[in-house]
């Protein structure tokens, strides 16, 4: 099985004005499906008001000039198959109300 990383920006959801409890609940119905199907294993959104930190054995505000604007939310999921993580992602970006983006994590022998 494959894990895969389905992701989105928080600038890119779509959320009419009152609709945000609206979609706080379709996408915890979604997580709560990928619970109840055995193929969740960690997920979230960023916490945007706590700033990011790097390390390169020291530790220091700031990230990777590409990855300066983490936020959004994320999802990893443990799947059989790349055409299962496109219907999730989909699923996903129905409930958050944007596109996502869907990555395969590479394989890991170890687990």
């Amino acid at each position: 099985m494959t894990k895969y990383l389905i992701s989105f920006p928080s600038g890119a959801m779509d959320i009419p004005d009152g609709g945000l409890q609206e979609v706080a609940d379709a996408a915890h119905a979604v997580v709560q499906e990928a619970k109840d199907a055995g193929v969740w294993v960690f997920g979230g959104g960023i916490d945007e008001s706590v700033p990011p930190v790097s390390g390169d054995g020291s530790v220091r505000a700031g990230t990777y000039p590409q990855s300066a604007q983490i936020e959004g939310g994320y999802t990893v999921l443990e799947l059989p198959a790349y055409d299962a993580a496109v219907q999730w992602a989909a699923k996903i970006a129905v409930a958050c109300r944007c596109p996502q983006e869907l990555r395969a994590f590479q394989y890991d022998p170890a687990g």
